[in-house]
């Protein structure tokens, strides 16, 4: 999956691809401070890379590096259905 956007700047950054662990039907393994795919209800079909920062239960507090991101900041807790994927490791951006 490519990144696009600056929401997890500095640690992924315009242009980079990164490797994914997709989830089937129920959540892999996560942890705090793992990096995954979010597919928020309301916007199916778009995938927003963030952090999880915290969990109680079922549900997620996601946010982006970058503190201008669109995240559980602004949308709050997430249910864990939410969360499609695990980034396992990233493809940096070449040089032109």
């Amino acid at each position: 999956m490519a990144v696009s956007g600056n929401s997890m700047v500095p640690k992924y950054k315009d242009g980079d691809w990164l490797f994914v662990r997709w989830f089937q039907s129920t959540i892999a393994e996560i942890s705090l401070s793992d990096v995954v795919v979010v597919e928020r209800g309301e916007r199916p079909g778009i995938f927003l890379i963030k952090r999880i920062q915290k969990k109680h239960g079922d549900i997620y507090w996601v946010e982006g590096d970058n503190s201008e991101s669109s995240d559980s900041r602004t949308w709050g807790w997430i249910p864990k259905n939410e969360i499609v994927g695990k980034v396992l490791f990233r493809f940096r951006k070449g040089k032109k």
